[in-house]
C-alpha cells in the first residue's frame, strides 16, 4: 500500500493518517488503543501526533487486518511472535510496490 503523506514530517495528525489509509479516524484511534506497538505523542490539546515509525507500524497493522484478513487478536499475536521478521518482509513488499508504481508511471509516459 502506497501512502500519500507529506514527506519529511516529524509528526502526522490523525486526520492525515486516516486520509492516507482511506479509513475513519475512529479506526486509527481504536487501533492505537488495541496495539502496543503504536505510541503516538499527544499535544497540549490531547490530539494524537503519529511519528513516521507509527505510520510504518500502522501500515503493518493495516496489511495484516485489512489485506490478509487477520483478526485483531491474530494480528497482535503475529506481531508479538514475529515482529522483526514480519516488519522486514513488509518493508521489502512495500519497497517493491513503490518500484512497481514508479515503473508503471514510466511505462505510461512512453
Amino acid at each position: 500500500m502506497h501512502l500519500e503523506l507529506p514527506p519529511n514530517k516529524r509528526y502526522y495528525s490523525i486526520g492525515e493518517i486516516a486520509k492516507a489509509f482511506n479509513v475513519n479516524a475512529s479506526l486509527i484511534r481504536f487501533w492505537d488503543k488495541e496495539f502496543d506497538i503504536l505510541k503516538p505523542k499527544k499535544n497540549a490539546k490531547g490530539n494524537r501526533m503519529f511519528t513516521p515509525e507509527d505510520v510504518k507500524n500502522l501500515q503493518l497493522i493495516y496489511h495484516l487486518v485489512k489485506e490478509r484478513g487477520f483478526t485483531l487478536d491474530g494480528a497482535k499475536t503475529h506481531l508479538k511472535e514475529n515482529q522483526k521478521k514480519t516488519l522486514d518482509k513488509f518493508e521489502i513488499i512495500s519497497k517493491l510496490e513503490t518500484i512497481k508504481a514508479q515503473l508503471n508511471t514510466i511505462k505510461n509516459q512512453l
